[in-house]
């Protein structure tokens, strides 16, 4: 075999130099990444002041502390989404939350609601003994004489909802109750194609009472 003569280590130390290069090359480009990728990731995150303003009334954690306030946590995002939009184009009405709307933008609603639904859902709370057996039946079989179907039926039989329903288990009664007279009155009507208005306009103030005092207590097994 013929030995490398000079022009043969000056190739061979070359490559090597060269293969050295690229090693460094892909460490620094690994590290350059990731001081692109980290200020976005930074980005994600939810600013302090736009938490505050759902915070205050909903609790950081999204369970509310507050009777007739509704708990966020557990709420899937897509319903969180579609109700912070209506309230900013007047399609659901609150002078408190449209007047929070205005410091909120599309980026906020879908970091807030990626938070919330991460959060532990509300601990199911105890009911007025006295309605628990009737709104249990109501939410699980509906009322078949009034043609108002189950709760269960788009919201599951635990409660936890779906992408287009909304959870309900373990949400604050007096919120549910405010809510289903809204429908019936007419008063909330961004329902979808007026489901949750027929419904309401079925069914008496006791039973709706009855359903809210009930699906309080649900733990929502699927969490």
């Amino acid at each position: 075999m013929a030995s490398a003569g000079p022009q043969g280590l000056d190739g061979l130390v070359d490559q090597r130099r060269l293969g050295r290069v690229i090693a460094l090359a892909g460490q620094l480009g690994l590290a350059l990444a990731l001081l692109l990728i980290a200020p976005i990731a930074r980005a994600q995150t939810i600013a302090p002041e736009k938490l505050q303003l759902c915070a205050s009334c909903h609790g950081v954690d999204g369970r509310s502390a507050v009777p007739g306030t509704p708990h966020l946590a557990g709420l899937q995002t897509s319903y969180f989404v579609r109700q912070m939009e209506d309230f900013r184009k007047g399609r659901r009405k609150s002078p408190v939350m449209q007047s929070i709307m205005t410091g909120l933008d599309d980026k906020d609603f879908a970091l807030l609601a990626t938070h919330f639904r991460e959060q532990k859902p509300p601990e199911p709370g105890k009911g007025d003994p006295a309605m628990l057996r009737k709104g249990k039946d109501i939410f699980m079989e509906g009322i078949v004489a009034n043609a108002v179907p189950a709760c269960s039926g788009c919201h599951k039989e635990d409660g936890t909802g779906t992408n287009r329903y909304p959870r309900l288990a373990g949400q604050q009664p007096q919120y549910l109750i405010e809510q289903m007279l809204n429908y019936k009155s007419g008063a909330r009507d961004n329902d979808d194609r007026g489901l949750m208005r027929a419904v309401a306009q079925r069914m008496t103030e006791g039973e709706i009472r009855a359903v809210a005092e009930f699906i309080v207590t649900m733990k929502g097994d699927e969490e």
